[in-house]
C-alpha cells in the first residue's frame, strides 16, 4: 500500500484527486497539510488522518511515501523540491510551474532524489486524442498546417453557481495562479496542440479581461511553426455553453471534434471518393487509459518513469510562460530565449 498525504486543498481539483487516492486499491491518505490551516485541519478530520501545520514535518514521517500536490501554483517550486529531496513521489496538479526556470529545478530535485513524478495532464488519456494521434500518425490529413483547441466555461461570470461565478475567488489571484484562463483552463487545449503539432518556434499571445479582474477571463495564444503551420489555442472564463473543441487541417483533409455532439468527425481526398466528398464519423475510437493518477501508481509500484507526461508537462510550462510574457509585452516570444 502506497501512503499518501495531501498537500493543500486549494486547487478545484484536490477532492478529485483525494477522491481517488481513497478508491485506488494500492493507495491510501495517512496525513494532510495545508497552507491555510483551518481547512487542512477540517480536510483531515473528516478523512480521520492526521494533520500537519509543518509541511517540513510532515515530510520528514517515514510512513509517507508519496504526495499529492494541490497547492497554489507559486508554491509548486518550493513545495515540490523540498518532497523530492524528502523521497517522496510526487502527483501534481499541473502547470508544474509558472517559469521554465522553476520547473527544471524541480524536475533535477526529482531525478536526483529518484522519486516518480507524474503531472495531470488528462486529457492526453481520452479517447478522442488517442484517435486524433492515430490519424496523425497514419497521415491521413497529410501535411498539417493548421491546430485549433479551445476549452472555456463560465466559472467567471454570475450564474445560479454564484453571483461572482462559480470558480473560487483565489484562482483571479494573479501571484498566487501565475495568470488566469489560460495558465489555468488553457493548459488544456495547450497540451494537446503541442502533442499534436510539436514545440513551436514562437509564441504570441492576447488576453481580454471581460470581469476586470486583476487576471485574463479571455484568452488566445497562437503558435508559430517554422515549416508555416500555426496552432491556435482558445481559454475562457467567460462563456456558459462554449463546448471543447479540437480542429486539425492539414493539405490533404481534416478532422473535427467537440463535445456538443462528441463526435470525431474527418473527411480527406487520401480515404476515397465518399470520404472526400462528405465529413465521416469515426466508429471505435480507442479505449482511455489509464488516469495519469493510475499512471502515478503503476510507476511507483514497477519503477519506471513518466517521460512522455514529464516531457509534456515541461514543454506547457514553456508555452505558459512564453504565453504571458507575449501577452504583457504585446510581442511574439522565442521559445529559445527562456531563461533556463
Amino acid at each position: 500500500m502506497i501512503r499518501v498525504a495531501m498537500l493543500s486543498f486549494w486547487h478545484v481539483h484536490a477532492n478529485d484527486y483525494a477522491r481517488q487516492a481513497t478508491e485506488h486499491p494500492g493507495t491510501e491518505i495517512v496525513a494532510v497539510w495545508d497552507e491555510i490551516a483551518e481547512r487542512g485541519r477540517k480536510q483531515a478530520e473528516e478523512r480521520g488522518v492526521r494533520f500537519y501545520d509543518d509541511l517540513n514535518e510532515l515530510l520528514a514521517q517515514d510512513d509517507i511515501d508519496g504526495v499529492i500536490v494541490d497547492t497554489p501554483t507559486n508554491m509548486h517550486r518550493d513545495v515540490m523540491v523540498a518532497a523530492a529531496q524528502a523521497g517522496k513521489h510526487i502527483f501534481t496538479e499541473k502547470v508544474v510551474a509558472t517559469t521554465l526556470k522553476e520547473c527544471n529545478e524541480i524536475l533535477a530535485a526529482v531525478e536526483e532524489a529518484g522519486v516518480k513524478l507524474t503531472v495531470s495532464l488528462p486529457r492526453l488519456n481520452a479517447d478522442y486524442t488517442l484517435a486524433v494521434q492515430n490519424i496523425l500518425r497514419e497521415g491521413v490529413l497529410g501535411e498539417v498546417t493548421l491546430v485549433r483547441t479551445r476549452l472555456s466555461h463560465n466559472g467567471g461570470v454570475p450564474s445560479e453557481r454564484g453571483q461572482q461565478g462559480w470558480l473560487p475567488a483565489h484562482f483571479f489571484d494573479k501571484e498566487l495562479c501565475g495568470g488566469g484562463a489560460m495558465i489555468d483552463l488553457g493548459c488544456h487545449p495547450m497540451y494537446l496542440a503541442r502533442l499534436f503539432l510539436g514545440v513551436p518556434d514562437t509564441v504570441s499571445a492576447n488576453y481580454g479581461y471581460v470581469t476586470g479582474r486583476e487576471v485574463e477571463d479571455n484568452a488566445v495564444t497562437v503558435l508559430r511553426y517554422s515549416n508555416g503551420a500555426l496552432a491556435v489555442v482558445e481559454a475562457g472564463f467567460v462563456n456558459r455553453h462554449s463546448p471543447f473543441v479540437i480542429e486539425v487541417h492539414g493539405t490533404e483533409g481534416s478532422l473535427l471534434y467537440s463535445t456538443h455532439d462528441n463526435k470525431l468527425l474527418v473527411r480527406s481526398s487520401k480515404l476515397g471518393d465518399e470520404a472526400s466528398k462528405e465529413w465521416q464519423v469515426q466508429q471505435g475510437l480507442p479505449e482511455n487509459r489509464p488516469s495519469a493518477f493510475h499512471q502515478w501508481v503503476s510507476h511507483i509500484e514497477n519503477g519506471t518513469n513518466a517521460d512522455e507526461n514529464i516531457e509534456l508537462a515541461l514543454d506547457l510550462t514553456r508555452l505558459m510562460e512564453a504565453s504571458n510574457l507575449s501577452a504583457g509585452k504585446g510581442e511574439p516570444i522565442k521559445l529559445a530565449d527562456l531563461a533556463q
